[in-house]
């Protein structure tokens, strides 16, 4: 199927498959791309990150791999998000997206190998970037949906014991809210300020949408780029959320990008090794199991009236 279906096209296939399907809507109003029930990914544990834009989630995405890999996963990471830059600290370089290799061959799946799109990374962790449609075209959903679809063809699923979406920003529409179809947890990357908060708002709705017709749940908060958390922590309280992990506002972080890798391969100085034995607790507790959250969404106004001081 061309990845670049009209919308209105689109429309209808999501809605025939989610009447095969049986399912209801995810939300009110609500038009979704649904998951081929063929896709499901099986055996391994799947995590999607979500965020404001800019606030770190490739970042945290690429550390928290490499954690998984040093507990001795084997981990796919997969970036979705036309900028494809989620992997690169962990490739050292922007390797082809799934939509570039695709459109290559005509979209005749076919002639791809395995190693025409999946990258290894350090540590060993397998590193896709499934890419986006042009700006203005298509749906992320089944840009998303292909990639899963040529995993799978290539049976590099089955070697594969955590599976982590790394997702485009704050605006979880139906395209790019479709990780969430194959995610065992959702978690949600915030810092301390009224932005990240907003959005992680509307993140945990879309979640507790799809929770209704999907295995997903949500996992819980990683803090990041804030030198507190005062107001994520006052905000979890109030809807049902956890924060699981609190990465330091360090430079260390700015510096690894800029040195093209990961928090794990940077100079061990007290800072650095402390953030990194964080990654290793966070991945530790989402390995076991993790406790599923049941968070109720504030209305928008709601937070403007909540959060802050007196």
């Amino acid at each position: 199927m061309n990845l670049y279906t009209h919308p209105k096209t689109a429309e209808r296939e999501a809605r025939a498959l989610k009447k095969a399907a049986g399912r209801g809507e995810d939300g009110e109003g609500s038009v979704q791309v649904h998951l081929d029930p063929s896709l499901e990914i099986e055996g391994a544990k799947v995590f999607a990150i979500y965020g404001k834009g800019g606030i770190g989630k490739s970042t945290t995405s690429s550390n928290l791999s490499v954690a998984f890999s040093l507990l001795g996963k084997r981990v796919l990471q997969i970036g979705c998000d036309p900028k494809h830059d989620s992997t690169f600290t962990l490739t050292k370089s922007l390797i082809p997206t799934v939509i570039d290799i695709l459109e290559g061959v005509d979209f005749h799946t076919e002639e791809l190998r395995a190693e025409d799109f999946v990258f290894e990374g350090y540590n060993g962790v397998k590193c896709v970037e499934a890419g986006g449609p042009p700006a203005g075209t298509g749906c992320g959903g089944y840009v998303v949906g292909q990639t899963v679809k040529l995993l799978k063809e290539h049976h590099l699923l089955e070697d594969t014991d955590v599976v982590l979406f790394d997702v485009l920003g704050d605006v979880v529409c139906g395209g790019f809210a479709s990780p969430l179809q194959h995610a065992e947890r959702a978690l949600v990357v915030a810092a301390n300020d009224f932005d990240s908060i907003f959005a992680m708002n509307r993140i945990v709705a879309a979640i507790k949408a799809k929770s209704k017709n999907y295995d997903v749940r949500l996992g819980g908060v990683i803090a990041n780029r804030s030198r507190e958390t005062d107001q994520i922590d006052r905000f979890n309280d109030a809807i049902g959320l956890k924060r699981l992990a609190h990465i330091a506002d360090s430079d260390a972080v700015r510096i690894s990008r800029l040195k093209k890798c990961t928090l794990f391969e940077m100079e061990e100085t007290p800072e650095v090794k402390a953030i990194q034995q964080e990654y290793l607790k966070l991945a530790e507790y989402l390995l076991s199991g993790s406790d599923e959250l049941d968070a109720t969404p504030m209305k928008d106004r709601e937070i403007f009236d909540f959060l802050g001081f007196e």
